[in-house]
């Protein structure tokens, strides 16, 4: 089991789930400009957080940007098998 690996994902998902969160609540307050600042914070560290994590660990998606010369979406373990 990889400690960091669990980590960055466990840190993924919770910036995913502040966008989300955030996003909700500016459908009925889209003019609070604190909430867009950490809705686009939050975004932004996701992305990076993402990248971090496929460069290290493979893609989370099948979207996700394949780095190498394989096609790494095949390769288990898959982010949500334990």
């Amino acid at each position: 089991m990889d400690t960091n690996r669990d980590c960055l994902l466990k840190e993924i998902m919770s910036v995913d789930f502040t966008s989300i969160e955030l996003g909700l609540y500016l459908n009925t307050h889209p003019w609070d400009q604190r909430a867009i600042m950490l809705f686009n914070s939050s975004v932004l560290k996701s992305r990076m957080l993402r990248d971090k994590y496929e460069k290290m660990y493979g893609p989370l998606t099948q979207q996700s940007p394949n780095y190498g010369n394989t096609w790494k979406w095949i390769d288990s373990p898959w982010p949500w098998e334990k």
